[in-house]
């Protein structure tokens, strides 16, 4: 899973992602909002954290933007030593959750994973399809698919950012801990892994390419005969 982190104090913000990459996840840092706005336009993000103040601005006036665009994206606010006012403007422009700062990192991790789960980011139920990020499983219909690895993760990838297009170099960004290390062909690997063995012999289809743009998740849509 990929964080966002807006954050001016330059240490802070390589603490946080320091200890964010030790637990698994991908993070980027932004110290600006127009860096975390630039950040935003390119990737798909599973959670982002930001700082109330910073230096081009209150974190607060990119939180509605965000919103917009993907509902389901928790945000995390951090300030120091905050006023209940404050806290009360955050969360009526969208903010899920307040942290005050200074904070303890694991009380941080368990919050973000508190907020993870809470926007679905266990299983995700399509009608008859099932995945289950955990315990990377997917059922349709009752009956386990063998989807596995990468593939699996390309796939719950884009069930969880279904209404959108994601790019080759989203889903490298979001998956592969080092994309630069990978060429863009290993998408379309995965892709063709998840036709063969899945929706070609039930008869469906879950992954349309949107040409010159990426792949979009797309079920329930009945496979083309």
């Amino acid at each position: 899973m990929r964080i966002l982190i807006i954050e001016d104090e330059s240490p802070l913000g390589k603490t946080v992602s320091d200890f964010l990459n030790q637990h698994s996840y991908q993070t980027d840092i932004a110290e600006n909002l127009k860096d975390g706005e630039y950040f935003i336009s390119i990737r798909n993000y599973d959670l982002i954290l930001i700082n109330s103040k910073l230096p081009d601005g209150d974190g607060i006036s990119i939180v509605s933007q965000v919103k917009s665009k993907y509902p389901c994206v928790p945000i995390i606010m951090l300030a120091h030593k905050p006023k209940p006012d404050q806290e009360i403007e955050a969360f009526k422009t969208g903010v899920d959750d307040f942290i005050a700062k200074p904070f303890d990192l694991n009380v941080l991790i368990a919050r973000i994973e508190a907020r993870l789960r809470f926007w679905g980011s266990s299983i995700i139920e399509i009608e008859d399809l099932v995945i289950n990020p955990d315990e990377e499983k997917i059922t349709y219909k009752g009956k386990e698919i063998e989807v596995k690895g990468k593939p699996f993760e390309v796939l719950t990838h884009l069930a969880r950012h279904r209404d959108q297009i994601v790019s080759k170099e989203q889903l490298l960004d979001a998956i592969w801990e080092e994309p630069e290390l990978v060429t863009p062909n290993v998408i379309e690997v995965a892709i063709n892994q998840i036709r063969q063995k899945m929706d070609k012999p039930l008869n469906i289809s879950t992954v349309e390419t949107v040409r010159r743009r990426g792949y979009r998740f797309c079920y329930p849509k009945q496979a083309e005969e």
